[in-house]
């Protein structure tokens, strides 16, 4: 139930999020992008986080592991089932972007919403500043999830700040790069869209996964030993 908790979940966080890109980009602009994100992890925080946790993010799942909160053999499944889920949002959103009348075709439609560097960031910045925002901006979501989710925090409202950190840093990174900070995220889209998107798509996992392993690293610095 874990795995299927955590695919449906990241189905939900990258259909609605994609969909907004996607299809209603230009009428809620990057803040509405933004909320879509945050807004659909807030939800999902409460509707499987009983069951899986609610990851819903590789590198989240990574940040867990290096905190001894989840098993290696557990993540491998979590990470299995994620990038499973956010190929199939972004299959049905290149279908539902495909059916738009007189429009960019599906494919230009999602190519839009991948994530790139240089050319391919809607900013045009260079690789060294794409890498270092997923990495940093991942860092705040991770610890932001890593401190929401201690036995010690208040139990109930962990979804609260994990929902609004992700907006937040959606609406930092778009203009950058169009803001992934999540692996599954990035691999749904470049897997249609191809070429490019596939040559740069290794950036948008080892540069989440740095931002969890630092975040995992700065949280266990900071937080005070259990009594």
């Amino acid at each position: 139930m874990k795995y299927g908790a955590e695919l449906f979940g990241t189905f939900v966080l990258v259909f609605a999020g994609l969909t907004t890109a996607v299809v209603a980009g230009n009428q809620v602009g990057n803040v509405g992008v933004a909320l879509a994100f945050g807004l659909s992890l807030l939800a999902m925080a409460f509707t499987v986080g009983p069951i899986s946790g609610c990851h819903i993010n590789p590198a989240v799942t990574f940040g867990m592991l290096l905190s001894k909160r989840i098993r290696a053999g557990e993540a491998l499944g979590y990470w299995a089932a994620q990038v499973v889920g956010a190929i199939i949002a972004s299959g049905i959103v290149l279908t539902i972007a495909k059916g738009a009348q007189g429009g960019a075709s599906g494919i230009a439609a999602l190519a839009g919403a991948a994530n790139g560097f240089n050319d391919h960031s809607p900013g045009h910045y260079t690789l060294v500043s794409c890498f270092l925002a997923e990495t940093f901006l991942t860092m705040l979501l991770v610890v932001t999830v890593l401190g929401a989710t201690d036995r010690r925090a208040p139990a109930g409202f962990a979804g609260i700040p994990i929902g609004l950190i992700l907006s937040v840093i959606i609406l930092a990174g778009i203009p950058v790069t169009n803001g992934s900070f999540n692996p599954a995220r990035s691999i749904g889209p470049a897997l249609y869209v191809g070429g490019w998107a596939l040559q740069q798509l290794w950036l948008f996992i080892a540069a989440p996964l740095a931002g969890g392993a630092l975040a995992a690293g700065v949280y266990m610095t900071l937080k005070e030993p259990a009594a």
